[in-house]
């Protein structure tokens, strides 16, 4: 069973952004299951780097928007995805030098930022961006 179940209640109502929510979800989930049998610090690596590329792309798809649609508040929304960039930049860089960090650590941070990002900051948006026209 998947640590995160994708469900239309996280949907924002953008399919493009749902697919790249959907995408996030199933790294974190990767991460879970290969932890289930023992190989999640096998694969942290993957993650971590997959995670940094996939959050800042991630990100900059929200932002284009952001700017395209002028939405109101994206000063709160930037600077949270600007703490999810650097965290997982924190998580990439103790990996790299050798100071794994727990992929329980990893993994929960993720799944929770995630979840709740979702569930109370980018659902202010979907409506929004449905007015524009973007669905």
């Amino acid at each position: 069973m998947a640590l995160i179940e994708w469900s239309e209640r996280l949907s924002v109502g953008v399919a493009e952004l749902d697919d790249q929510h959907k995408k996030l979800i199933g790294l974190i989930n990767e991460l879970n299951d290969a932890m289930k049998i023992g190989k999640g610090r096998a694969i942290l690596g993957k993650i971590v780097n997959d995670l940094a590329g996939y959050a800042a792309t991630h990100c900059r798809t929200e932002e284009k928007y952001f700017a395209q649609f002028e939405y109101p508040d994206t000063f709160n929304h930037r600077r949270e995805h600007v703490a999810l960039v650097k965290k997982i930049s924190v998580f990439k860089g103790q990996f790299e030098n050798g100071d794994e960090p727990l992929t329980v650590e990893v993994m929960r941070f993720m799944s929770d930022w995630l979840k709740k990002h979702i569930m109370e900051t980018d659902k202010k948006y979907g409506p929004f961006f449905n007015e524009k026209g973007l669905s």
